[in-house]
């Protein structure tokens, strides 16, 4: 906090934060004096009391243990009541990446998001891109017999993507999409008429969205990026294989936010010229 407050501002705003924490807590006053270990006379005063002093550190340490608050927060000294501990614990959290399409946790990410820019950087081709063709025959391996049933339900999730208040702008390698367009590396099987269809689709989205959506390529050989997204100023997430890392402290999600900018500014092929480029790519495949 900024605000300077004298000693008598300071023992009034602890009273009132102390009276906060409790209702929240939903805990009496004579259990709050047990778990400090004080008369319950002594938990009044600190409620009720006009006195300038505040209670000792002690005190003050276990009042704050007792609610689960900082006893910073009491004391006026920061406008967030969590622990240091709990800080931490909220600014990151890892959690499984089930190998699916749009799963429910990232869902949930990109509605809590709606309105913010969001910028993404996927594993391969980003799946709002993507044809059903495309999509059935990169997941079926991994989803078997519910995959026809799992990309019905995706593809409603990337629909609600598409139309949300939402810009998005997505950076991908350009071996990427030369190693796609030509079926070598991991796209290596992929039919040739599936390949076409899916550069097709990537131009038609590429010209009909723009500029809500824009999307660029960037030399992997000068820039490296890890599979992230950044939602806004809310959230960002790095996608490691099996889990995703996400954070939420400002500090962390500003410094993703700069990494993906970069991509973006030092893009070999920026999303003005990605048409041309596909069009070209696909002549070059043979497609």
């Amino acid at each position: 906090m900024s605000q300077n407050f004298d000693k008598r501002d300071r023992a009034t705003l602890f009273r009132q934060r102390l009276a906060e924490a409790l209702q929240r807590r939903g805990q009496s006053q004579s259990a709050l004096a047990r778990t400090v270990g004080v008369d319950r006379s002594t938990v009044s005063q600190l409620l009720k009391g006009s006195a300038a002093r505040l209670p000792n550190a002690q005190v003050v340490g276990e009042c704050a243990r007792a609610l689960g608050v900082s006893a910073d927060w009491l004391l006026g000294l920061t406008d967030r009541p969590e622990t240091a501990a709990d800080l931490l614990s909220n600014a990151s959290s890892l959690m499984e990446a089930p190998r699916a399409l749009v799963d429910e946790k990232v869902f949930q990410w990109h509605r809590e998001a709606a309105g913010y820019k969001i910028r993404h950087v996927p594993a391969g081709l980003s799946d709002m891109l993507k044809t059903r063709e495309m999509l059935e025959w990169e997941y079926a391996p991994h989803l078997g017999r519910s995959t026809a049933q799992a990309i019905g339900a995706s593809e409603d999730r990337l629909s609600w993507m598409r139309g949300a208040q939402s810009d998005y702008e997505i950076a991908m390698p350009i071996y990427e999409m030369d190693s796609f367009a030509h079926g070598e590396g991991y796209y290596r099987g992929l039919p040739r008429d599936f390949r076409a269809a899916q550069l097709d689709h990537m131009l038609d989205l590429s010209e009909q969205l723009y500029p809500n959506l824009r999307i660029h390529l960037f030399d992997a050989r000068r820039l490296f990026s890890s599979p992230i997204t950044v939602f806004g100023p809310l959230l960002a997430v790095l996608y490691i294989g099996q889990s995703f890392l996400a954070f939420r402290d400002t500090e962390r999600v500003q410094a993703l936010t700069a990494h993906f900018d970069l991509l973006v500014r030092e893009a070999s092929i920026g999303s003005r010229e990605l048409p041309t480029h596909l069009r070209a790519l696909r002549g070059a495949a043979g497609l």
